[in-house]
């Protein structure tokens, strides 16, 4: 091979990888955050689950894109383990749609289908339509990258020491190794058996030799999923420990049948004098065959990957943390939007469960006169604003990326939430301080006053359970009632305020008791203000017409 045919090979690799990138692009794009309602509905059954990783990863070309997908759902929590094995199950089947349609030689029409895509990309005002068209461009763009490399390997006819080796090998672990090192380096097997079926093509490389790079570039493929494991949770990891396991597997049944059985004469036989599609047959075989054979036992996959990877004895976390956003690094945007939404929203609940416990500890310190747990609730403070900064940063770092229009509205609506959150957390903190100033002074409110604090208490945590994440799923309903409930605490402030200035008429409390109960009433108030505004940012980011 020649240096211009080096560059035409990695020019074709590049154009293919980047074709499936702009597929998955698309399919983020037209689905957005309804990839995890998708899955959600799908995966409610072992057969479900395998038709939707085989319809995804038919969509997009890629199992492993699919499978990173699934490594992240698992991570966050938005997949249990054991629907990540059917979906990787279909995921491996869905890959096989790539070799297929090599062996059609779409490749004849690939121009136009990309030239269709991105016309109506550049042309189409419909945003669905614009990433639906970037799907077809992707294909068309993915095969026009096949060909150029199916081209640049013709010269390879000429090599005889390349011709030797390639068939001439009889170690079925060689060639195993061949594939798996090969498509690990790319981290594509769609693209590796690609360039497997141009050599093939080209007839330097008989089947029999064929099956087994094959059956390497199955188990090579798991690498991508293996590095975006890195950093997550353990349940996160098992899912590419089940991943390898099906492959692995599925390489030894089919090594053994090729050794003892005449597998790749029958395989020719299908499609004589068509090498490409052999090699395509025999990839569709072996991942139906292994699917199905290894369908029964995918609950069994799931406890031996729990074995192989058992929970980590509770260690001791460190004290400001976040708990659901994790690392998770991925070039593939699919599945992306489901999951930063799902891990912010799950760290504003977790934010608004620790603005809760300072609100009422902040009241219960005025009600009993006690700084006792003032270090404490300070504490809790910290972390407020330590997840207010951190949910923020993380937010802002994601807000540059592609996403579907709805979910950045989304995502601006959780960073106002944050801010509103954070304001009712230094509410609470101005209430303790007046507990403290108190204590200090030897100042303390009357049975009545106090009794009318405990409501101002139960109101405060009444109208944050309003806007709690769970009931967001009503959020007409939910707007309703903090309304109602933000209305009350005014109106409970009004009439406590008057109440306030007849005991002040009536001599029944001392003027620094009267000014801590007014500064009371302010903050009161104002915490029912900042949850009216977070029920009003929800109510924004799910009705708002995009």
């Amino acid at each position: 091979m020649e240096l211009s045919d080096i560059l035409m090979l990695l020019g074709g690799l590049a154009l293919f990888l980047y074709g499936m990138q702009m597929m998955s692009s698309g399919l983020e794009m037209a689905a957005g955050n309804k990839m995890k309602q998708i899955l959600e509905k799908l995966t409610s059954n072992r057969f479900k689950g395998v038709l939707a990783g085989a319809a995804i990863t038919a969509v997009i070309q890629s199992s492993s894109a699919t499978t990173v997908m699934v490594v992240g759902f698992v991570n966050s929590g938005l997949m249990t383990l054991k629907q990540a094995v059917w979906v990787i199950m279909g995921a491996n089947i869905g890959t096989t749609i790539t070799g297929q349609l090599i062996a059609l030689d779409i490749g004849m029409i690939a121009p136009l289908i990309a030239f269709l895509g991105v016309a109506a990309i550049l042309f189409v005002k419909n945003e669905k339509v614009k990433h639906i068209s970037e799907i077809f461009a992707g294909l068309g763009v993915l095969f026009i990258g096949m060909d150029m490399m199916g081209s640049a390997m013709v010269p390879l006819q000429n090599s005889e020491t390349f011709i030797h080796f390639m068939t001439t090998f009889r170690n079925p672990l060689v060639g195993i190794l061949i594939g798996a090192v090969f498509t690990a380096i790319i981290q594509s097997s769609s693209a590796s058996v690609g360039i497997l079926q141009a050599l093939a093509g080209t007839g330097m490389i008989p089947l029999s030799s064929a099956v087994y790079i094959l059956f390497g570039q199955n188990i090579g493929t798991c690498i991508t999923a293996v590095l975006a494991s890195i950093g997550t949770k353990t349940n996160a990891k098992r899912t590419t420990v089940i991943h390898l396991m099906f492959n692995v597997i599925g390489t030894f049944i089919f090594t053994v049948i090729c050794l003892i059985t005449p597998f790749t004469v029958l395989m020719e036989q299908l499609t004589p004098g068509n090498s490409v599609a052999q090699i395509a047959n025999v990839h569709t075989v072996f991942n139906i065959v292994t699917t199905l054979l290894l369908l029964p036992f995918g609950t069994y996959m799931a406890h031996l990957a729990e074995k192989i990877l058992p929970d980590k004895q509770s260690e001791q976390e460190e004290m400001l943390h976040l708990q659901y956003i994790q690392p998770f690094e991925s070039h593939y945007a699919m599945g992306q939007g489901a999951l930063v939404l799902t891990q912010i929203d799950q760290e504003i609940e977790r934010m608004r469960n620790m603005v809760c416990e300072t609100v009422t500890g902040s009241f219960d310190a005025v009600l009993h006169s006690s700084s006792n747990d003032k270090e404490e609730l300070e504490q809790k403070e910290d972390y407020i604003d330590y997840l207010n900064a951190e949910v923020s940063r993380y937010i802002v770092s994601v807000m540059h990326h592609e996403m579907a229009a709805e979910d950045s509205v989304k995502i601006s609506g959780y960073y106002k939430i944050l801010g509103n959150l954070e304001r009712i957390g230094d509410h609470a903190m101005n209430i303790l301080g007046y507990a403290v100033s108190m204590k200090k002074m030897n100042v303390n409110f009357s049975d009545k006053a106090k009794k009318e604090i405990l409501i101002m208490r139960d109101m405060s945590l009444q109208i944050l359970e309003d806007v709690a994440g769970s009931n967001v799923s009503d959020i007409k309903t939910m707007l309703e009632k903090t309304s109602r409930d933000e209305q009350k605490i005014d109106d409970i402030r009004n009439e406590n305020l008057k109440q306030q200035m007849e005991r002040m008429g009536k001599s029944e409390c001392i003027a620094d008791a009267s000014i801590f109960f007014s500064e009371l009433l302010t903050d009161f108030e104002r915490i029912g203000d900042h949850a009216l505004n977070i029920a009003e940012q929800y109510h924004e980011m799910l009705t708002r017409v995009i």
